[in-house]
């Protein structure tokens, strides 16, 4: 879904359904950064953008020393409340670029579906900086993808999409795309040009089905879409569940996951 920046803010006006609606990330994602970079009692991790926490539990169950960091204060709390039950778990509330942290002191950083509202020259300087030699950095992203096995929905949502959404923010229509494979691995080589080593990428994939009202839910914690103009948000949202009952009820999402992974030499 694309992201249009100086949004940030919206997230934090929807915690709940965020936490509902917003999937977590598979079991084979967390294997390979863990075979990747160990991660046990002794580690120092970092998320950047926990949000409602639906990337952080398999990695606190390691029982390190986890500190996140989240820009919502609604998350914040959110999460202090999820995980209060985890000795090791804090959060700091602000930008990851403003708040402070102590430098070469962590074995892992990770953020999930969050790095890229960070601005990439601050961004990758700094998790270098906070990293000890040898320490690993992942970024995963999920990217949902229309339903492959209902053409004729699929054809209607671009349409009211070009009419409500690109209308809506003056942008051309475009044909939706796919996450690529050379799309993870051009993510993967940015953090070729701030040092990192030992840089790779994996891809991995699922489905998500939902009704027209839930899949609406899941639209509506979009930063883009949640910026729209409520008249304008409600008729577009009306729009797309009416089409979805048109067209048997329900709507299957083709997720993919990319994963980039990089070291600190």
């Amino acid at each position: 879904m694309a992201q249009i920046k100086g949004l940030e803010w919206t997230f934090d006006t929807t915690t709940s359904t965020y936490d509902k609606m917003r999937p977590g990330y598979v079991k084979d994602l967390y294997q390979r950064i863990f075979d990747y970079i160990p991660v046990n009692e002794s580690s120092n991790v970092i998320e950047i953008g926990i949000g409602s926490g639906q990337a952080t539990l398999p990695v606190l169950q390691t029982g390190c020393q986890f500190t996140a960091v989240e820009y919502g204060e609604h998350f914040s709390e959110l999460c202090r409340e999820k995980f209060k039950e985890y000795p090791g778990f804090s959060v700091l509330t602000g930008k990851f670029e403003d708040v402070a942290l102590e430098k070469e002191s962590y074995d892992l950083i990770f953020s999930a579906t969050a790095f890229h509202w960070v601005p990439e020259e601050i961004g990758y300087p700094k998790v270098y900086s906070l990293l000890k030699k040898g320490g690993a950095f992942a970024q995963f992203a999920n990217h949902p993808y229309r339903d492959r096995g209902n053409p004729a929905l699929a054809k209607e949502i671009d349409e009211i999409y070009n009419e409500y959404y690109n209308q809506y923010y003056h942008k051309p229509q475009k044909a939706v795309q796919e996450y690529s494979e050379e799309q993870a691995k051009q993510k993967a080589r940015v953090a070729e040009k701030y040092g990192f080593e030992d840089i790779c990428y994996s891809l991995f994939y699922r489905t998500r089905s939902f009704s027209a009202k839930e899949y609406t839910m899941l639209m509506g914690t979009y930063s883009d879409h949640i910026a729209i103009e409520e008249r304008v948000r409600t008729k577009f949202f009306s729009k797309i569940e009416e089409a979805i009952n048109a067209h048997g009820g329900t709507i299957t999402i083709y997720d993919t996951i990319d994963l980039e992974l990089a070291r600190k030499g």
